[in-house]
Order: C-alpha cells, then sequence, then structure tokens
C-alpha cells in the first residue's frame, strides 16, 4: 500500500489559499500534512522526511534534489507588506542586520538589494523573530511572515523587500514555489495542488476572516493582501525574477549557479 505523500505548508497566513484544500483534506487521505517555519520545510525536504513542500525559492538552488511544481507560488508584483527590512537609522547608516532565523531566501535578497540599491555591506546576525530584541541588538532587522503584518511602520524606516526588487529588476518576486522531492511524487501531485487552491480561492471570505483574527489585522487589511500584495500564480513574469533572483544569488556566492530550473512536468516520476 503506497505511504501518502509528506507534505510541508508554510505556517504563515500568506500560504492559506494555496493550502486550503489540503488542510481541509479534500485530497482523501492521499497527502499527509503539516504546518512548519520555512526554514524547516527545506531541511525537512533535503533530509527526505517531506516528500514536497511549500520551499523558500533560494532551496532551488541549495538543493538538486528538488523539482518545481509549476503554476503556483507566494510570489509579489510590487510590494508584499509581510517581508521587511525594519530599521532604528537612515538606511545610509545601517551597519548592522538582524536575520529572521526562519527565512532562507529573505535573508538572500536582502543582501543583494542593501549592496545593490545602497552600496551597503553590513554585518548579518542570525535572531528569533522578536523584533524589539533584533533592533536591540542591531541597527535594522529582517522580519518575514505573520510579524512583519504589525511592525508599526510609523516608527521606523521600513523597506518592503518585493518593492525594492521590482526598482531594481523592474520583476516580480517569488518567495516560495511548491518544491519536490524528485523521484517522489508524480504529475499527479500538480492536479491536488492546483484543486488546493482553486478552493481556497473560492473560500476567501473565510480565509479573510481567519487570518484577520489570527492575525489582529482589520478584514480590510487581509483582502488587499490576499488579492494585492500576494500573487499565487507563476506565470513567465515571475519565472523570469525567480531566475534573476537565483542567477543574482549565485553570483554573490549565496546559492550554487543554477542553468535551468527543471518543473515536475517536464520529469513526472512514477511513485513505487
Amino acid at each position: 500500500m503506497t505511504e501518502p505523500l509528506r507534505v510541508g505548508i508554510v505556517h504563515f497566513v500568506n500560504s492559506r489559499p494555496l493550502a486550503w484544500g489540503l488542510l481541509r483534506g479534500d485530497t482523501g487521505g492521499e497527502l499527509a500534512c503539516e504546518l512548519l517555519a520555512p526554514a524547516a520545510i527545506a531541511d525537512r525536504l533535503r533530509a527526505g522526511t517531506l516528500d514536497v513542500g511549500l520551499v523558500p525559492s533560494i532551496e532551488l538552488a541549495r538543493n538538486p534534489e528538488l523539482v518545481v511544481v509549476p503554476g503556483l507560488a507566494i510570489a509579489a508584483t510590487h510590494e508584499v507588506r509581510s517581508v521587511l527590512l525594519v530599521s532604528r537609522v537612515p538606511v545610509s547608516e545601517i551597519r548592522t542586520v538582524a536575520l529572521d532565523d526562519n527565512s532562507r531566501t529573505s535573508a538572500a535578497l536582502v543582501r543583494i538589494l542593501l549592496e545593490e540599491r545602497y552600496g551597503l555591506a553590513p554585518e548579518y546576525r542570525p535572531a528569533r523573530a522578536d523584533l524589539a530584541a533584533m533592533l536591540a541588538e542591531s541597527d535594522a532587522a529582517l522580519v518575514i511572515g505573520d510579524p512583519a503584518l504589525a511592525v508599526p511602520r510609523d516608527r521606523y524606516v521600513v523597506l518592503d523587500l518585493a518593492g525594492e526588487w521590482l526598482e531594481l529588476t523592474g520583476l516580480p518576486f517569488v518567495f516560495a514555489v511548491w518544491g519536490a522531492r524528485r523521484g517522489a511524487v508524480d504529475s499527479a501531485l500538480v492536479a491536488a495542488l492546483e484543486a488546493s487552491f482553486e478552493s481556497g480561492w473560492a473560500a476567501l471570505d473565510a480565509i479573510v476572516a481567519g487570518a484577520a483574527a489570527e492575525t489582529g489585522q482589520s478584514e480590510a487589511v487581509m483582502r488587499d493582501y490576499y488579492t494585492r500584495n500576494l500573487s499565487f500564480r507563476m506565470g513567465p513574469a515571475e519565472q523570469a525574477g525567480l531566475a534573476e533572483f537565483l542567477r543574482r544569488a549565485a553570483a554573490r556566492g549565496q546559492a550554487p549557479v543554477v542553468t535551468r530550473l527543471e518543473y515536475l512536468s517536464e520529469a513526472p516520476s512514477p511513485r513505487g
């Protein structure tokens, strides 16, 4: 009897439209789902204790066993609102940056942006996701996910990393994709994940209400977040943004060079 596929879902509310059908059990028991931090999903895919997960996009370069499930992503075409560099000093005076230890992709992105947009090379320090503690020891802090939605922007200098990336490249930014271990899944997974998103988008009112209650944000803010800040489709522009990010990360030694991303539909692998 075939064991269910093990699926890692990002525990932030940004994943809810993609994961709605999975979390409701609409797959009929074929998938075993867990809510995890982004970095934990990356580590467990590498260890082989997950088969597929919403993986930080930088891991597509760092883990050669991953293939991309096409069509879906956590992306942004302009400001994303939930991936921020928060500073207590002017940007030009940033000398130290605390990095949320849940982050992989955003930790690479902030280095690219500070160097290329602002000519800065600060010291980077891993830290637990606690803004007050991070800023007590560093000039600026990288904050991602639900905690970023609550940052009081009137108290700090705030850079929205997706907006900064758009200014730098003119491209959308892809924060996470459904990544699968080569040989662990087949192309039928695409249909299951697509169906999960379709049911989530149809249930957006319920998702907005739940996310508002969970984050303490208003329903209006959360609806705007899902419909304006986030993008869940990965088309040609998003693929180009993803490839450009991986190219720039490799140029700075943050990840191996990727000559071409492999998508699941190009190399389906039946499960035994």
